[in-house]
């Protein structure tokens, strides 16, 4: 899982070297995040308690995560999404009730999403680098298009 380190407030740059990724589950599960960086963290918070409540069991929690997301007066309003993945599994999570696991076990999301996406299956079909390696260059790519989007990347391997 790779993210870059910019956070902005409208058109301008606030931080460039902030962790979007976060290790969960006894560093079992990666977690990552696109949109409000205090509902993000709030969300890794309750997501945690979700995968220790189902042991360990990312589907579960992510669904009843996505549950509690739509249904909480409060959690309703959280502007963010999370990416999730363990080993074997992986989904993107919103506050509308989505859990998506993506076809081809790639998924992108923050304003340089559909770059880092596209650049990504390229990678993907046309080359034999490693995950972490198309993770990298896809974000780097994203990176020279999306203004939102810096070189600031942040990778981690489970």
């Amino acid at each position: 899982m790779a993210g870059d380190g910019q956070v902005s407030l409208g058109d301008t740059i606030l931080k460039h070297r902030a962790r979007k990724i976060r290790r969960l589950h006894n560093d079992q599960v990666l977690a990552g995040f696109a949109g409000s960086t205090a509902d993000a963290l709030a969300l890794f918070g309750r997501f945690e308690a979700k995968l220790d409540e189902f042991r360990g069991n990312l589907r579960r929690a992510s669904v009843e995560l996505a549950k509690d997301w739509r249904t909480d007066r409060l959690l309703r309003h959280f502007d963010a999404v999370l990416v999730v993945a363990d080993r074997k599994d992986s989904f993107m999570i919103s506050g509308k009730g989505d859990v998506l696991e993506p076809d081809d076990g790639l998924i992108a999301v923050g304003s340089g999403g559909v770059y880092a996406l596209a650049a990504a299956r390229a990678l993907m079909r046309f080359t034999d680098l490693p995950a972490p390696d198309v993770a990298r260059e896809a974000l780097q790519i994203a990176g020279e298009i999306c203004v939102y989007t810096n070189s600031e990347i942040l990778l981690e391997v489970l």
